[in-house]
């Protein structure tokens, strides 16, 4: 990337360009793989793919799902970068690369899922960040539920005892509404500016998260997509994703990275769902 040429020189920079060349390809087979597992639950369609370039420079590439099981899903790729980066001033040029996903689906005893990891880097400094997880609308499982957060803390157990802990209230913490005074759902684990100053451990923790996802939320659709649903149980799940809607327009993070950094207003809308109610 354009960006790595500032820091080339030092020791520092070098690490950071290796770790760069590791990353987007990571990512790249991160998404294919992610892709692959939810066509094989589509009887009926498939990912449309389209690429899009950044205005200061990368791009990334949408592809959305619509069909009968997933309402709407879409997982999305990303490697911008520019002369000033949007979120905080001081930090000037930055490169910003992650996977994005978010599913709607048709049944509404299957639950939306959202999963995210992020690598950011600055002339200063760089962290990662992302997370996954679960928002039922309306029909809620416990056993569903234990075995999201369950598969979470046994991919974070090698990094140390306090992580899971960590990450889950860190999500707990996020993903709330204020307006609703409620969470969006029943959590999972999320984090950001994550840099513990120990790189490799740092990137394995990370890979971890992503790696783990399928792993999280496969067993929970192959039990639910197929249940039958009534009127009312659709009527309360479009309701819910108004609250779901409300949550990433006026609170998250990523919306309003990619908005202020110039980003594809197509890819980063991708989140909203196909059909709300207020």
């Amino acid at each position: 990337m354009v960006l790595y040429l500032l820091t080339h020189r030092t020791e520092k920079g070098r690490k950071k360009m290796q770790k760069t060349e590791e990353i987007v390809p990571f990512l790249k087979t991160l998404r294919n793989g992610i892709i692959a597992a939810f066509e094989s639950l589509e009887p009926s369609a498939k990912f449309e793919r389209k690429p899009w370039n950044h205005s200061s420079g990368g791009g990334g590439e949408i592809s959305v799902l619509r069909g009968d099981v997933f309402e709407k899903a879409a997982v999305n790729w990303s490697g911008v970068y520019g002369t000033q980066f949007p979120m905080q001033d001081g930090f000037g040029p930055f490169f910003a690369t992650g996977v994005s996903l978010i599913t709607h689906m048709k049944n509404p005893h299957a639950p939306t899922v959202h999963m995210n990891i992020r690598y950011i880097e600055t002339e200063e400094t760089s962290w990662f960040g992302g997370g996954y997880d679960l928002t039922p609308m309306g029909c809620v499982y416990p056993e569903d539920t234990e075995h999201f957060h369950k598969t979470a803390k046994e991919h974070l157990a090698p990094f140390g005892e306090g992580v899971y802990a960590l990450f889950a209230q860190q999500a707990k913490d996020y993903f709330f509404i204020p307006h609703r005074k409620k969470e969006r759902g029943q959590g999972g684990i999320f984090f950001d500016h994550y840099n513990t100053g120990r790189l490799e451990e740092d990137l394995l923790l990370w890979k971890q998260v992503g790696e783990s996802f399928l792993s999280a939320i496969i067993p929970i659709y192959e039990k639910r997509v197929h249940t039958p649903f009534t009127p009312e149980e659709k009527e309360m799940q479009l309701e819910l994703r108004a609250h779901y809607a409300e949550f990433n327009l006026l609170y998250d993070r990523g919306t309003k990275f990619g908005f202020l950094s110039g980003g594809n207003p197509e890819a980063i809308l991708c989140s909203m769902p196909p059909l709300a109610k207020w």
